[in-house]
C-alpha cells in the first residue's frame, strides 16, 4: 500500500524565501532570454554555496548552463543533461570545475557514510557518494567520461579547472 505523501506547503519554514521572492518579483524585468546557453558554455561544479559560477567566469544569466552536485562529479544525470544541452540548448564547450576545501575531496566514502549515520542515524551506504581523495584523478576520470560518452558531439570542447574558494582563482588542468 502506498503512503500519502502530500502535505500543504510549509509556509513558516520558507517565510524568508517567499518574502525575498516577493521583493524580487516586484522589480523583476523579463529580459527575454531563451533556454539556450548564449555563450555556448556548460559548467559542472559543486553545490557548495561559496561558488558563484557566473561571477567566476564573468558571465550573466542566460549565458551558461550550470550543473551542480556534491563534488562536481560527472554522474549519469550530468551526462543526460549534457546530451540535452549540447543537442538542443547551444552548449559547445564544457568546463568541469571542482573546488578547493571540498568535503567530497577530503574524506573517503566510508567516512562520509559514517558522518551521515552519526548525524542522522540513517544508514546511507546504499548511496554512492562519489568521494575521491585524489581530486585531480577524479577530475581526469570525469573529463574522460564526457569526452568518450557516445551521445555527445565528438568535437565538444571539454576542460577542467579547480576553483580556489580562498582566492577566487581558477587553476586550469591539462588532461
Amino acid at each position: 500500500m502506498l503512503h500519502d505523501t502530500s502535505r500543504p506547503f510549509p509556509v513558516e519554514d520558507f517565510a524568508d524565501v517567499l518574502e525575498s521572492n516577493a521583493a524580487f518579483a516586484q522589480s523583476f524585468v523579463d529580459q527575454g532570454l531563451t533556454g539556450r546557453a548564449a555563450k555556448g558554455l556548460a559548467i559542472i561544479t559543486c553545490m557548495d554555496s561559496r561558488i558563484d559560477p557566473l561571477s567566476i567566469v564573468g558571465m550573466q544569466a542566460g549565458d551558461v548552463k550550470i550543473l551542480r552536485n556534491a563534488g562536481a562529479r560527472v554522474t549519469e544525470d550530468v551526462l543526460r543533461t549534457l546530451v540535452l544541452a549540447t543537442h538542443l540548448l547551444g552548449v559547445e564547450r564544457v568546463l568541469v570545475m571542482p573546488h578547493t576545501d571540498c568535503r567530497m575531496a577530503s574524506a573517503e566514502e566510508d567516512a562520509v557514510h559514517e558522518a551521515i549515520y552519526e548525524a542522522s542515524g540513517i544508514d546511507a551506504r546504499s548511496l554512492e557518494i562519489r568521494t575521491s581523495m585524489d581530486q585531480l584523478g577524479a577530475l581526469a576520470s570525469d573529463i574522460t567520461r564526457i569526452r568518450t560518452f557516445p551521445f555527445l558531439p565528438a568535437d565538444l570542447a571539454v576542460a577542467g579547472a579547480i576553483y580556489d574558494v580562498r582566492t577566487g582563482q581558477l587553476t586550469t588542468v591539462d588532461l
